[in-house]
C-alpha cells in the first residue's frame, strides 16, 4: 500500500507520463513506438543498464520497479511494467489508433501470436542478463543463433498473414514487437536477406515518424558516436 501510494504521489506532481527507458532496450523501444502512435507526450528518464553495474539495480530505481527492469511507465497515477501489458493498457485507455484488431478475434489472436513469438520466445533469451551470463566470447554467437532461429518461425507466419504490415493493412502490436527485434538482429549480424517479409515490413516502418522517433539511436541517452538524425 505504501509503495503504491508513493508512486501515485510522485506521479500526481508530474505534468506528463514518465517512461524509464534505456536506448538499446528493445522492450523500451516497443513502448516508445506505442506512445508515439498514441500521440502521448512523455518525459524520458534514462536507466543505463550497463553503467555503474547497471543503474536498474540502484535502490532508487528498485523502489520504483522491484523487478529492476525497463521499461517502466508512470501514467494515470499508475506504475506499469512489462512492455506488452503496458502497450495493451495504452490501447485500452487510448483506443485510437487501435493496436489490436477490435472486430476480428482471429486477427487479434494472430497479432498476439507474432508478438508472443518475439516478446516471449526470442527476445528473453538474448537480452542483457542472459548475454552477461553467457559471457563476452559467446554472446554474439548466442544472440545470432536464437534470433535467426526465431525469425524462421516469424517469417513463416508472415507468409500467411502479412499485408503491408505484420497482420494486414493496419499497424498492430505485432509490428511494435517486430521492428525492435530487427534492430537486435542487426546487432547480432543476422543476415536479414533470409527474411524478405520481415525486411520489407522493417523498411516500410522505418519511414513512419512514430517508429523513426522511437529508434534507439535517436534517444536522449544514445551515445554521440551512435546518434542519427
Amino acid at each position: 500500500w505504501y509503495r503504491k501510494m508513493s508512486l501515485r504521489a510522485r506521479h500526481s506532481n508530474m505534468a506528463k507520463p514518465v517512461l524509464y527507458s534505456y536506448f538499446r532496450s528493445s522492450c523500451s523501444y516497443r513502448v516508445r513506438i506505442a506512445l508515439n502512435l498514441k500521440g502521448i507526450d512523455y518525459e524520458y528518464r534514462p536507466i543505463h543498464l550497463a553503467r555503474d553495474g547497471g543503474q536498474q539495480h540502484s535502490e532508487e530505481y528498485a523502489a520504483i520497479n522491484p523487478s529492476k527492469l525497463v521499461p517502466f511507465l508512470l501514467i494515470d497515477d499508475h506504475g506499469l511494467a512489462q512492455s506488452v501489458p503496458i502497450i495493451e493498457y495504452l490501447d485500452e485507455t487510448r483506443p485510437t489508433p487501435a493496436l489490436l484488431p477490435r472486430d476480428d478475434p482471429y486477427k487479434r489472436a494472430v497479432v498476439r501470436r507474432i508478438a508472443g513469438a518475439i516478446a516471449s520466445d526470442i527476445q528473453p533469451i538474448q537480452n542483457l542478463r542472459v548475454l552477461q551470463h553467457v559471457g563476452d566470447e559467446k554472446k554474439m554467437e548466442w544472440g545470432h543463433y536464437w534470433v535467426e532461429r526465431g525469425f524462421d518461425g516469424v517469417e513463416a507466419i508472415l507468409r500467411e498473414e502479412a499485408g503491408t504490415y505484420c497482420v494486414g493493412e493496419e499497424i498492430t502490436l505485432a509490428d511494435l514487437c517486430l521492428i525492435p527485434q530487427v534492430a537486435n538482429a542487426r546487432r547480432f549480424k543476422v543476415d536479414l536477406t533470409k527474411f524478405p517479409i520481415i525486411s520489407r515490413i522493417d523498411e516500410t516502418l522505418a519511414k513512419h515518424e512514430a517508429f523513426r522517433a522511437a529508434h534507439p539511436f535517436r534517444q536522449p541517452d544514445c551515445p554521440e558516436d551512435l546518434r542519427i538524425q
